[in-house]
């Protein structure tokens, strides 16, 4: 499976950084999604519960950040299980890049999908990972375009190089979340 993208924020590209790995924005924007927990900077744990029609399935995955360009890009390692329903493996590359003071979220992942899931029809995962696609950055765009933090809130803030590698991560995972639920879309569709 291959997918293709590019959508863009109405925020700067730090602020959607930031965003991008905020594990509570991602929790929120991931249709299904039950937990993202980080293992290291660079790898993190995702369990989600996925439907597509009548079929519902609980995925379990793992994600790996390679080739960060703080506040700009990275590669997505994907690993995800879903017990009967099949497997799925992949890799995604993300760029940010700033337009008019938004920024654009260009991506393009590929993905390898067994079990179950392989025998549904392209076409229906297809357009079930495009619609969970769509269901992210509906609800992504909603809360990173909200408004800005006041001084106050920002009192508190961690120090500006722990903040970087904290957003870095939760990027990583909200890609790798949205390549985990196409995946799991597209088994699910899978003909058995």
């Amino acid at each position: 499976m291959e997918m293709k993208g590019s959508r863009v924020v109405p925020t700067d590209v730090d602020t959607t950084w930031r965003a991008l790995n905020d594990p509570e924005v991602l929790r929120a924007c991931i249709p299904g999604c039950e937990s993202i927990d980080c293992v290291s900077d660079t790898e993190h744990r995702l369990a989600m519960t996925a439907r597509v029609g009548p079929v519902s399935a609980k995925f379990t995955g793992r994600l790996m950040l390679a080739d960060i360009v703080a506040p700009r890009s990275y590669t997505l390692k994907f690993e995800g299980q879903g017990g009967a329903a099949g497997f799925a493996n992949g890799m995604a590359k993300v760029e940010l890049s700033p337009v008019d003071g938004s920024t654009r979220i260009d991506y393009a992942a590929s993905a390898q999908v067994g079990g179950k899931l392989a025998q549904i029809g392209s076409r229906l995962i297809d357009g079930a990972a495009a619609k969970v696609a769509d269901d992210f950055f509906a609800r992504f765009v909603e809360r990173a375009g909200g408004p800005a933090p006041s001084p106050a809130d920002t009192a508190g803030a961690p120090p500006p190089e722990l903040a970087s590698a904290l957003r870095t991560m939760r990027i990583r995972l909200l890609l790798a979340a949205l390549i985990v639920a196409g995946i799991a879309i597209y088994w699910w569709l899978q003909p058995a």
